[in-house]
């Protein structure tokens, strides 16, 4: 017999962010200096429907990580998971011309008390805002 026969949609807006990353975290097992973006509802869960992506400034190119971590210590590779990469191009500040950020579709459920986290693959000198837009169930 299912456990849930019915939809479940998110009953209130969850926005969350980290702003100014800028510090290099080679480590691909979620370890290390990381900046959470994202914390699930502790009691029903979230669902994170997307990060938005935007650059603070001039960057050299860089790769963004994005772990799914249990509540624990992220300094356990156990307890976190890579979920994405999204590829990050060099920029130059302007006051003529906007800097393009991204976006990257995730569309998951994430269980009470997860965290998603994010690191950069190199340094960067201007740095990025990264925010999670979802919901709690």
């Amino acid at each position: 017999m299912p456990g849930n026969t019915s939809p479940i949609f998110s009953k209130v807006a969850r926005v969350e962010w980290a702003g100014g990353i800028t510090a290099a975290n080679t480590a691909k097992d979620g370890t290390g200096t990381v900046d959470t973006v994202f914390t699930a509802d502790a009691t029903n869960g979230s669902y994170l429907q997307k990060l938005v992506v935007r650059p603070r400034g001039t960057n050299v190119a860089s790769v963004l990580r994005v772990f799914l971590n249990n509540g624990s210590s992220n300094a356990t590779a156990a307890n976190n998971v890579l979920i994405a990469e999204l590829s990050l191009p060099a920029t130059t500040l302007s006051e003529v011309a906007a800097l393009s950020g991204n976006e990257l579709p995730l569309n998951i459920p994430v269980p009470p008390g997860y965290r998603v986290q994010v690191t950069l693959g190199t340094a960067v000198a201007g740095g990025y805002a990264v925010a999670g837009f979802g919901g709690d169930y």
